[in-house]
């Protein structure tokens, strides 16, 4: 009965194990096409920068996770609706990104990655309002989703990002939400 049992646990552990698992890491630079969702705030996507490094942790063939370390700015534009901020004026929001994406390989030239990314505030320009208050949260919440392009060490990726949480630190009375679309490449050192 021992020998049953323990082959029952240990069939499934080496069932998961597979000689395609991998580690890789490297650098990433991109784009990004940045506003933040608000009655204060212009329509419209603004051009922005990200640069940071990546790995991919793959433990099969199709599914892997990969963590990022970014710093990515947003950029945005104010409209007239909000007493406390000035009106058409330049917001550029520089953050510390970390998301942790799922990595779903289809085949070898195509990868999707969704998942969470926690971003936080290291400074802004105009940060301050009128009364002295920072307008904006140090921290933000998103989600993300996308493709990554695989040729060789070379990665191709575009992707969306979606703020889930309120970066609004004046008041409540609105919501300001950050949304990222986001191109650039990556390259693969390790």
């Amino acid at each position: 009965m021992k020998k049953f049992i323990v082959s029952a646990l240990l069939i499934p552990a080496f069932a998961f194990y597979s000689p395609a698992q991998s580690f890789h890491i490297g650098p990433k630079v991109g784009a990004n096409f940045t506003k933040i969702e608000g009655q204060s705030f212009e329509d419209g996507f603004k051009l922005s920068y990200q640069l940071g490094a990546f790995a991919e942790i793959d433990f099969t063939k199709k599914l892997g996770v990969q963590p990022e370390v970014l710093l990515s700015q947003v950029s945005s534009r104010t409209t007239t609706f909000n007493a406390n901020l000035a009106p058409s004026s330049d917001y550029k929001l520089t953050y510390l990104s970390i998301p942790v994406l799922l990595r779903i390989n289809a085949g070898n030239m195509v990868t999707f990655h969704v998942g969470p990314q926690y971003s936080i505030l290291l400074n802004n320009e105009k940060s301050v309002i009128q009364n002295g208050k920072d307008a904006f949260k140090s921290g933000d919440f998103s989600m993300i989703g996308g493709l990554q392009l695989n040729i060789s060490s070379l990665k191709i990726y575009g992707r969306y990002s979606i703020g889930l949480s309120n970066i609004n630190d004046i008041d409540n009375k609105e919501t300001w939400k950050n949304q990222q679309i986001q191109l650039g490449i990556g390259l693969r050192i390790i």
